[in-house]
């Protein structure tokens, strides 16, 4: 079975912050580069944050840049996606994938180029 698992999302009011983890079962993760997406309702999926295998390059997108982080713990199996200053249009099921490198990881999270998908987590920024 092998597995990516979104957790820690849930309702926050905006300015607020949340902490999502993405766990790999089945495969070990430091062989791939590691994205986040969101998805709302009525968009189409949107690129978050990527990041390489060592962790030494990432890419935000612009909307999130100064509030989001990106990180990975390999030795964990697991990447994570720091949320803070939330607001409403960050709202959105948040996906973690992975990608075989290849390309640039940027190119991973504007063209969404990846290779396997976990199910998402619930984000809901509201008051």
């Amino acid at each position: 079975q092998l597995q990516l698992v979104e957790s820690g999302g849930g309702l926050v009011q905006p300015g607020g912050s949340l902490r999502l983890s993405c766990a790999a079962s089945g495969f070990t993760l430091d062989g791939y580069r590691i994205g986040w997406f969101r998805q709302a309702p009525g968009k189409e999926r949107e690129g978050v944050s990527c990041i390489s295998q060592g962790g030494g390059i990432t890419h935000y997108a612009d909307s999130v840049k100064g509030r989001f982080t990106i990180s990975r713990d390999n030795a964990k199996n697991t990447a994570y996606l720091q949320m803070n200053s939330l607001k409403s249009e960050d709202s959105a099921i948040y996906y973690c994938a992975v990608q075989i490198p290849r390309t640039t990881v940027q190119a991973m999270c504007i063209s969404r180029v990846t290779d396997g998908w976990g199910q998402g987590t619930q984000v809901t920024v509201s008051s």
